[in-house]
């Protein structure tokens, strides 16, 4: 009799990660994904010839599961210029990795961010991160980063004005209260490769992942609603059975699916506002902005298009946004204020550009629990199996090895 295959639910990051590692070891398997395509919060639409990524996203380069399971050189890389614009006092202010431009970082040596102390405290974060295997990080003794970087000796100037707005943007958190373990992670990858986007969109990235997939062994536009140690049911009522189940959803369908056996997952929420430019943009750098005064909206802005220039047709250029949480004020007053306030920083006329589209992320990071950065288990109990990354660190490589581990731990079980 042919065995039941295992099912996994969800086609995002860990979900194909999980059948990667099924298939390899010869196992059957069946991925039913809710929505028409894989990548979950990963995900790239079009829209008149610009690529728009679902909320602000980024790849580093560096990411150890990254560089075993994707094919990097075929994603074709843009790459973002080491370190950031901030702009604090009607001013922008270069801030540079001295080890990657360290030409550029002689002219920062007099900029009000951060003291010449902080700059120092800088090459002993970077030491710190970069010490041991990246794994040994998981090890070292926690708090929130906002005190990790008190206990450096940073100043509450740099603290402020550097790494609430970029730290903070990259994990959706201006309060800093994320683990340390996952500011020195990030520090180390950023530290260790490249800041990118490929060049067909962050949606790229599950795309080549799925392609390594049969595709028949994927159904789209499928929902489950209930999973058990033996099958799931579909929400039109159809009961299919299974050898195991994986939930490889997000934190919050995850529970919804398991209740008692997954806690409820809180999510940081974001919103990202695309433009559309014609002609010159506005800046000529591939390089994120910050908002080094932390006045609303903006937290941080980019050109995807100077990163990669398939992000935008010819002749025009693509201008990204990011606003933190989820602001009760409707799409259109937020389109107004951060028309405004790019306006003032870059000295442009913004009632020229388009606006594309306003993305509401919601849930766009997970708030681990416990609120730990430390990885959970992903075997649950007989025969169901969770993974993704709210159970181990918002970021692509919690998920990617999260999803590894768990089709090694149905690969132990099934066989």
């Amino acid at each position: 009799m042919r065995p039941h295959p295992v099912i996994i639910v969800g086609a995002g990051l860990s979900g194909l990660a999980c059948a990667i590692e099924l298939q390899a070891n010869g196992i059957p398997f069946l991925i039913l994904e809710a929505s028409d395509s894989p990548g979950g919060r990963v995900k790239t639409d079009t829209l008149d010839g610009f690529q728009l990524d679902r909320g602000f996203q980024v790849y580093l380069t560096a990411y150890p599961e990254g560089q075993r399971l994707l094919d990097q050189k075929a994603l074709q890389f843009g790459r973002f210029s080491p370190g950031a614009m901030v702009r604090l006092d009607a001013k922008f202010h270069r801030v540079m990795d001295p080890w990657r431009e360290p030409f550029a970082a002689l002219s920062q040596i007099l900029s009000p961010v951060g003291s010449m102390t902080d700059k120092l405290l800088v090459a002993r974060l970077r030491a710190a991160s970069l010490a041991g295997r990246p794994e040994d990080l998981f090890r070292k003794q926690e708090t929130s980063s906002l005190k990790a970087l008190e206990r450096y000796g940073f100043s509450r100037n740099m603290i402020d004005r550097f790494f609430r707005p970029f730290f903070g943007g990259i994990m959706l958190d201006a309060k800093l209260d994320v683990s340390s373990r996952m500011l020195e992670y990030v520090f180390r990858m950023m530290a260790s490769g490249d800041t990118v986007l490929p060049a067909k969109g962050m949606g790229a990235i599950p795309t080549q992942l799925a392609s390594r997939i049969d595709q028949s062994a994927i159904r789209y536009n499928t929902s489950v609603a209930a999973v058990s140690s033996n099958g799931v049911t579909l929400n039109d009522g159809v009961h299919l059975d299974a050898t195991a189940v994986v939930v490889a959803t997000d934190g919050t369908t995850a529970h919804h699916l398991l209740p008692n056996q997954i806690k409820p997952v809180g999510g940081r929420h974001s919103m990202t506002l695309y433009f559309a430019i014609n002609g010159k943009p506005p800046v000529n750098d591939p390089i994120i902005i910050l908002n080094g005064n932390l006045d609303l909206p903006i937290q941080n802005a980019c050109l995807p298009s100077l990163v990669c220039p398939s992000y935008a047709p010819a002749g025009q250029h693509l201008l990204s946004a990011t606003v933190l949480g989820d602001p009760a004020e409707p799409d259109v007053a937020i389109e107004a204020q951060v028309r405004t306030q790019l306006g003032s920083w870059l000295d442009a006329d913004t009632s020229q550009w388009r606006h594309l589209r306003t993305y509401r992320v919601h849930n766009a990071h997970p708030v681990t629990q416990p609120a730990t950065v430390a990885e959970q288990p992903v075997h649950l109990d007989n025969g169901v199996f969770v993974c993704g990354d709210h159970r181990f660190m918002p970021s692509i490589q919690a998920a990617l090895v999260n999803g590894r581990h768990a089709g090694m731990a149905v690969a132990a079980h099934v066989g």
